[in-house]
């Protein structure tokens, strides 16, 4: 597990994949994400399997919430795409319960992440790209420190229309100070 002051990071199991399937088939939820179509409980067990075949750090983590005296999963965050040589990763975030929206969660389950990947997996940059038709994660993203690098102008066709992807990214040194 890796502590914040509000929620924690755990690995994802097995019965998190209902949940998983219902965030992921919600229009609101998908719609900051890569994912184009519904996606099936038989999708994501696939998902599931494939993933525990990848080395641990490429393992995506759960956001949890305390709740009544028990932990309540709200999403899920996670690295990929590593360049070793060049000791820099991406990141992915998703709030999936939309009752935690707009609460902080997700500022600070970037932090966690950002202080994992600096300190435990000795990253010197993390990278991450976002569209511009999502202004709440830009923020989160801002909060936690990752800087505007670029934009690649009408990167993505969503909902009828082309939408700029935003480049943002930490480096170690930046997260130091």
């Amino acid at each position: 597990m890796i502590y914040g002051e509000r929620i924690r990071l755990r690995a994802p199991e097995r019965e998190d994949i209902p949940r998983f399937v219902g965030w992921l088939n919600d229009p609101e939820v998908r719609e900051g994400l890569l994912l184009h179509l519904p996606i099936s409980t038989a999708d994501e067990e696939h998902w599931f399997e494939e993933m525990l075949k990848r080395p641990q750090y490429e393992h995506p983590m759960t956001i949890q919430v305390p709740d009544e005296g028990n932990w309540k999963a709200i999403g899920n965050v996670g690295y990929h795409n590593f360049d070793w040589r060049c000791r820099s990763a991406e990141v992915g975030i998703f709030i999936g319960d939309k009752t935690c929206w707009n609460q902080g969660y997700g500022t600070e389950a970037m932090r966690l992440l950002l202080r994992h990947g600096f300190n435990t997996l000795n990253l010197n940059r993390i990278a991450l790209e976002v569209y511009e038709t999502n202004p709440r994660a830009v923020r989160a993203y801002e909060k936690a420190g990752f800087v505007h690098e670029g934009r690649k102008r009408q990167g993505m066709y969503k909902e009828g229309r082309y939408i700029d992807i935003l480049q943002m990214s930490v480096l170690r040194s930046e997260w130091q100070e």
